[in-house]
């Protein structure tokens, strides 16, 4: 199932770029679910990580997703997937309300997917210095609100034990990214 999700991501995601970049989009849910498979988690989960950008940035449906991979993989791209008719800062309260009170497998989604994107923008930044920010919708300011909230939040509801090891990596970088 994981092979296949992999292959249905990178079929609706053909000829996207990542912001900023000539990169093809698939490589952002190829190092999100890889994330998640290094953490241990599922394949329920590493196929969410694979498919959790295709209901928002291509035609398919989360029906789509529940027909090819079912309702558990369904569920945790649902959890993670926006409403594209809010304003940016409603969708990323709402993100930021369920990272708070979601499962452990849906957190890890979310911080994944997070994980990521800032290391790209790391990446951005390192090759073109504060003026990566004129590429957001919403700038500096409101990134560093985001991250900052998503970290205050994300180890809510689980024992210390079993945080993944990228839940620490990813505050260590936002910290970097925005102190």
């Amino acid at each position: 199932m994981i092979e296949e999700a992999k292959t249905f991501a990178a079929k609706a995601h053909a000829g996207q770029k990542r912001k900023n970049s000539n990169v093809d989009y698939i490589v952002h849910p190829i190092r999100v679910a890889e994330t998640l498979r290094e953490a241990g988690f599922r394949e329920e989960v590493i196929c969410a990580g694979y498919l959790h950008d295709v209901v928002e940035d291509t035609d398919f449906e989360l029906s789509d997703i529940e027909r090819h991979f079912g309702e558990e993989v369904k569920r945790i791209v649902a959890a993670h997937t926006e409403d594209k008719s809010l304003s940016w800062d409603n969708r990323k309260k709402h993100t930021i309300d369920t990272v708070q009170t979601a499962s452990l497998e849906v957190k890890a989604l979310i911080i994944a997917d997070k994980f990521d994107n800032l290391q790209s923008l790391n990446e951005d930044l390192e090759r073109e210095g504060n003026a990566v920010w004129r590429h957001f919708n919403a700038g500096y300011e409101k990134q560093k609100w985001y991250n900052e909230s998503i970290v205050e939040v994300m180890e809510e509801g689980i024992n210390q034990e079993n945080v993944p090891t990228f839940f620490h990596t990813y505050r260590k970088q936002v910290k970097q990214t925005f102190d």
